[in-house]
């Protein structure tokens, strides 16, 4: 049965470490420019993109691959870069571990909205000077991380959190007040969010959330949709149809097993749910795939 290929090792040659920045034209030049299969990370990705051309996909979404971008991936995505010729940048991996390592706690990437765990995860577009200050901090994590210096990976750490941190400041969410109303939904947002990863097999609907968080249907509704822009019912759609697009291609599942799987009492539910939702039927994805 084919599976997904997963990458479980930050650094290609030590195990040990748990931070690793390359050169995209490294890795370009080290796969003699063919693209990685469709792939997944146990660990965090970042991808500054200087120049380049090709495309970009994550959990079956293609981005066009160009000049002034940032990728953040979630461990678990599945993505693959498809490059027409050796682009410029770097990419950066790094494990949850060394961020507990360098005081960057897990709530900290959670309240950025940077990483989304599935689903659209478009790339954050930056003109040049923001481009030539990423830069600067990715040179020095590049010269720390290649450097005999003593707590080089606690530099390395603390520049990691800036430029998390520079980025957060060009998102829309950046411009939100720091009001109690606004922290308590974005306190809402990240246990939402966590119950979908652990029901999606089993809730479908907005008001089994609500529930669970002790919230009506319509308060969850609007506190995700005014952080994300995105409904509550958006989102759980869409992490039960990556679930299954990831099924259809990288199982030997039939479309009958995989509504199981997924919680559907009936096939046919499953296959109406698909189509309302991709625009096609599981068999087609499957046969354009």
């Amino acid at each position: 049965m084919p599976s997904i290929k997963k990458y479980t090792s930050v650094h290609t040659e030590n195990d040990h470490i748990s931070f690793d920045i390359k050169r995209m034209e490294d890795i370009f030049a080290q796969h003699q420019g063919q693209p990685d299969e469709p792939h997944r990370h146990d660990y965090y990705t970042l991808i500054l993109v200087k120049k380049a051309k090709g495309k970009h996909l994550i959990d079956f979404h293609e981005f066009e691959l160009r000049e002034q971008q940032i990728y953040f991936i979630s461990p678990g995505q599945v993505h693959q870069i498809i490059e027409e010729q050796p682009s410029v940048g770097c990419v950066m991996t790094f494990s949850p571990q060394f961020m507990l390592e360098n005081g960057i706690h897990k709530t900290f990437i959670e309240a950025l909205h940077l990483f989304q765990d599935f689903g659209f995860a478009p790339p954050l577009e930056i003109n040049e000077e923001e481009l030539a200050a990423f830069t600067a901090l990715t040179d020095q994590m590049f010269d720390y991380t290649h450097s005999r210096q003593k707590l080089k990976y606690h530099a390395v750490g603390a520049l990691l959190k800036l430029f998390l941190i520079k980025c957060n400041n060009l998102c829309s969410l950046a411009g939100e007040e720091n009001t109690q109303q606004v922290q308590a939904s974005v306190t809402l947002l990240k246990n939402f969010k966590d119950l979908i990863e652990r029901e999606f097999r089993h809730w479908h609907k907005v008001s089994q959330y609500a529930e669970a968080l002790n919230v009506t249907s319509d308060y969850l509704n609007a506190s995700v949709k005014s952080l994300t822009g995105k409904s509550a019912k958006e989102h759980i759609q869409s992490r039960i149809t990556v679930e299954a697009k990831r099924l259809l291609i990288f199982s030997g599942l039939t479309t009958k097993e995989i509504a199981f799987e997924l919680g559907f009492s009936e096939p046919g539910n499953f296959s109406q749910f698909f189509k309302k939702c991709v625009g096609e039927a599981p068999s087609g994805f499957r046969g354009n795939a």
